[in-house]
């Protein structure tokens, strides 16, 4: 086995607006032993994800370490209790070929590892609609706007990780469901194969006549992925005692250090908020881990089963594609949740 562990980590600080090919670059170290509490892990499956950018621009993750993100890995050498070599797990590696776990690694609070068994769905779920992310569409959908029969809830990025799960969970709940996407693809992808009532393409010159021909009843849901044009595109459409849950602003990642997006974005909608008694509610995750990720694992992993809720991935591979992947899938090039296998699947 090599001795070597290879991760990406930003090349300097600050960050450009949006990632450029040097904003990266491939560090080797030794690969790290486990000390007591804690076991080593090679990571399978790295998820790329839209807030890891604001992670970075920020400075939160430490000057040379791997760059964030969740992972699919499986045990290599354990000292840690209940977890044995072999072991598939859902950790927290980053942008690393192998990592630790356990007593002093630091990690989210609310990112947890754990075991994962493979009869629940493919491992690859684990970081996409039977991890945080499907988790995040569960809490924003279900817990927070809570769509009724007969409403219309909209999902911008309705192709993407979260979108296309959160469109659907309304669809469970007898909403009428229009997404919002890119490419053409996207759209047809997210009315034929996700089962959404319509979709819309924010690339199209006549976007906002588009979106109020697909929601000729207003909307009473609007889960937010975007911001920018897209929000201002549904703004206009919303009913009264609407509901609208903020899980994402990407149009904005990009924007100067000091923008306040979401300050922007509420003051923008602040007179139809006031007059027509839209709630609007920030959705974070970690909020909901401890509490519902029993009963959110239990019912997605049944739904998925039965096909109630199609996921599709967009798997990329190699560790050396990531930076690629990772700028691509900020600017919408993705299809689906994207991820980069980095080692073999056990499980395939």
């Amino acid at each position: 086995m090599t001795t070597l562990n290879r991760y990406w980590t930003p090349s300097a600080q600050p960050l450009p607006a949006w990632p450029e090919p040097d904003t990266f670059e491939l560090r080797e170290a030794p690969i790290p032993t486990p000390g007591p509490g804690q076991a080593l892990t090679r990571t399978i499956y790295v998820s790329l994800d839209p807030y890891q950018w604001g992670y970075k621009k920020r400075g939160v993750e430490p000057p040379g370490a791997p760059c964030h993100a969740r992972t699919v890995a499986q045990v290599v050498e354990s000292r840690m209790e209940g977890f044995a070599p072999g072991d598939l797990v859902f950790n927290t590696n980053g942008w690393a070929e192998y990592g630790l776990m356990g007593e002093g690694v630091a990690r989210p609070s609310y990112m947890i590892p754990r075991k994962l068994d493979p009869r629940q769905g493919r491992v690859s779920q684990a970081v996409g609609v039977l991890g945080m992310l499907g988790l995040t569409a569960y809490a924003g959908m279900i817990l927070q706007a809570d769509p009724q029969p007969g409403e219309t809830a909209v999902v911008s990025a309705a192709s993407g990780g979260v979108g296309q799960i959160a469109g659907q969970l309304a669809r469970l709940r007898g909403a009428r469901v229009v997404g919002i996407a890119g490419r053409e693809e996207k759209c047809r992808f997210v009315v034929d194969e996700l089962g959404f009532d319509a979709c819309v393409s924010h690339l199209s010159p006549t976007f906002p006549q588009d979106l109020k021909a697909a929601a000729p009843a207003g909307v009473d849901v609007y889960f937010e992925n975007v911001g920018g044009a897209v929000f201002d595109a549904v703004l206009p459409l919303f009913n009264k005692g609407a509901r609208m849950t903020i899980c994402g602003l990407i149009a904005h990642y990009g924007d100067a250090e000091g923008t306040d997006a979401r300050a922007d974005l509420m003051a923008r909608g602040e007179p139809v908020f006031r007059d027509r008694n839209v709630t609007v509610r920030d959705l974070f995750v970690g909020d909901y881990v401890a509490g519902h990720h029993d009963a959110f694992l239990a019912d997605m992993s049944l739904w998925v089963a039965s096909g109630k809720v199609r996921y599709l991935e967009d798997i990329r591979q190699g560790l050396e594609t990531i930076p690629a992947a990772f700028a691509e899938m900020l600017r919408g090039g993705n299809f689906g949740k994207m991820l980069v296998r980095v080692a073999e699947d056990p499980t395939l």
